[in-house]
């Protein structure tokens, strides 16, 4: 399939985004690589007892250079572009104001939203490309119909990656290519190494890019520490379902709901965190039972397979990356915000986290878990 059109991919220097320069290449398009460089990994080294030396392990000095030798080894231009600065307004700095309000945010989306699939396209445009790859495990299809682009599941669903990606334009998706799609992991690395890249082996990042070893209180306090910022105060007092105080806490920032390690109080029973309140700055803490909980309400909703939810619709609906999706019904409150009925209460549904909503493998769209 020989083509003429150009194609900048975004490469992260692992084997998934590697394998999709090579795929394209080989296929007879113009291809350019493209890096983001979002975060500083030196940049809180000695911050409130961050080590000196910080490596994370995405989007490092490392994987810059891993994507500049596999551009060099297929004879692709390359190029890297620098958003640190915007990374960290976007990106980081809501990261950690989520935190501090309570909530469990999800940077991975909020990179995919603002700067992957927005920034990127406006770097293509501007060096010539009609379209941007990346390596995400999903699939794009167009509906004659319904005239609308479509985000499915790949065919690896251990390697979904469209929880994260449910914040996606219809402009978007009609720009973009995901031609790991319909592959298996194992079937990328063999075609990496069919291809002679020197990655193939690379093991998977699974780590926050900018959240070395995933502790990310400590990554908090570096982050203040750095800017020089006192928070305001966000200690209070730690209450059972019934508005029993049985202790204090230092930060509503140190809890999630679900979690169990760390509460700081003993009782003669597990306790769990069933939500944080922003307001009173109280972390309410119950038993497992107390969990669970049969609606929630997505709000900056972004609906992908259909224009807008005239009636209520059956889906699936996903909570968090692993879970399972629920059968449910959701139905619009206003044209951005949603309200999810289950068929069966879920376990810790997480005020901050998104609540992605699907038809089969179809992605009707997604928002974010307003509880």
């Amino acid at each position: 399939m020989l083509t003429n059109d150009t194609i900048a991919v975004a490469m992260s220097g692992g084997v998934d985004s590697s394998t999709v320069a090579a795929m394209l290449r080989a296929d007879g398009h113009n291809v350019i690589g493209l890096t983001m460089q979002l975060w500083n990994q030196r940049r809180l080294a000695g911050h409130a007892g961050m080590p000196e030396s910080v490596q994370g392990r995405c989007c490092s000095i490392d994987d810059v250079y891993d994507a500049r030798r596999v551009a060099e080894t297929l004879g692709i231009p390359y190029y890297v572009v620098n958003h640190e600065e915007r990374f960290e307004r976007d990106v980081v700095r809501p990261f950690v104001e989520e935190y501090l309000a309570g909530r469990t945010p999800i940077p991975c989306s909020l990179c995919n939203n603002h700067l992957k699939f927005d920034q990127l396209l406006i770097v293509a445009r501007q060096i010539g490309a009609d379209k941007i790859a990346t390596g995400h495990y999903a699939q794009i299809n167009f509906d004659g119909q319904q005239g609308r682009w479509l985000l499915k599941r790949p065919a690896d669903k251990s390697k979904d990656q469209t929880y994260f990606l449910f914040g996606l334009t219809q402009e978007q998706l009609s720009r973009t290519l995901f031609p790991l799609g319909g592959m298996t992991k194992p079937e990328v690395r063999e075609l990496a190494r069919k291809h002679s890249l020197a990655i193939a082996e690379k093991p998977d990042s699974q780590e926050i890019c900018f959240v070395p070893g995933g502790d990310y209180k400590r990554f908090l306090e570096a982050y203040l520490s750095e800017q020089r910022e006192t928070p305001a105060d966000v200690s209070g007092e730690m209450v059972t379902t019934d508005g029993t105080v049985i202790g204090e806490h230092a930060g509503v920032h140190n809890f999630t709901v679900g979690q169990r390690k760390g509460l700081g109080v003993a009782t003669g029973s597990p306790l769990y965190v069933i939500q944080i309140k922003n307001d009173t700055r109280q972390v309410v803490v119950g038993n497992d039972e107390e969990l669970y909980s049969s609606t929630l309400r997505a709000r900056r909703v972004n609906l992908i397979s259909t224009a807008e939810l005239r009636e209520p619709m059956r889906v699936a609906v996903k909570i968090r990356h692993r879970h399972q999706p629920a059968p449910a019904t959701i139905e619009a409150v206003t044209p951005h915000e949603v309200l999810v009925t289950f068929n069966e209460p879920q376990r810790a549904i997480t005020p901050g986290q998104a609540a992605v909503f699907y038809d089969g493998d179809i992605v009707v769209g997604g928002g974010w878990i307003e509880k």
